[in-house]
């Protein structure tokens, strides 16, 4: 059946196509809200266990490497810190980080926390003041084009890959890492 007019449309599905056209655009923006507000609690627990994982290593293992090519304990901190900003700064708040001991080159380990607890913080921040409606804005982005969302994503799996590695070098030094924290 071809319709040839409006009026033709049954009045049951004339309601039902108005009522989808005003509130599907309500129901979108809720689940983007959901997504933020799950993504800022995730954020907190990974943050958390984070830091504790950090707090966790001796100073005097802080220079510990694994393999010759692989990231210092403290080397790992810094990384997790600065690739948490430039996500967070460049593709999601449009600010940069700023801290005073971004300029120090070699810093002691309770410098090196307090930095990563700042780069964490500031990281959490550009997520949980993210407009909603902006989560699928596309970006231009080494490895191709993102939106908010993955890059929310990918700040996500980074931070996690190498607070793992964290995990794997406690063990490496006879500490015993934190109790895990999921969701």
């Amino acid at each position: 059946m071809v319709l040839t007019s409006f009026s033709a449309i049954q009045p049951v599905r004339l309601f039902a196509l108005a009522f989808f056209l005003l509130t599907a655009p309500r129901f979108l923006l809720a689940q983007t809200d959901a997504f933020l507000a799950e993504s800022v609690k995730k954020w907190d627990n990974a943050m958390a266990y984070t830091l504790e994982t950090a707090r966790a290593i001796p100073d005097s293992v802080y220079g510990f490497k694994p393999t010759p090519e692989m990231f210092s304990f403290a080397e790992q901190l810094d990384h997790i810190g600065r690739n948490m900003t430039w996500l967070a700064g460049d593709y999601l708040l449009g600010k940069k980080f700023e801290h005073p001991l971004l300029a120090k080159e070699h810093r002691l380990p309770a410098e090196t926390l307090e930095l990563l607890e700042a780069s964490l913080a500031f990281a959490r921040e550009a997520i949980a003041t993210t407009p909603a409606d902006s989560l699928e804005v596309t970006r231009k982005f080494f490895a191709g084009p993102m939106t908010r969302r993955q890059i929310i994503a990918l700040m996500h799996d980074h931070h996690t890959h190498h607070r793992g590695q964290l995990v794997v070098y406690l063990r490496l030094n006879g500490v015993k890492p934190p109790r895990y924290r999921g969701w």
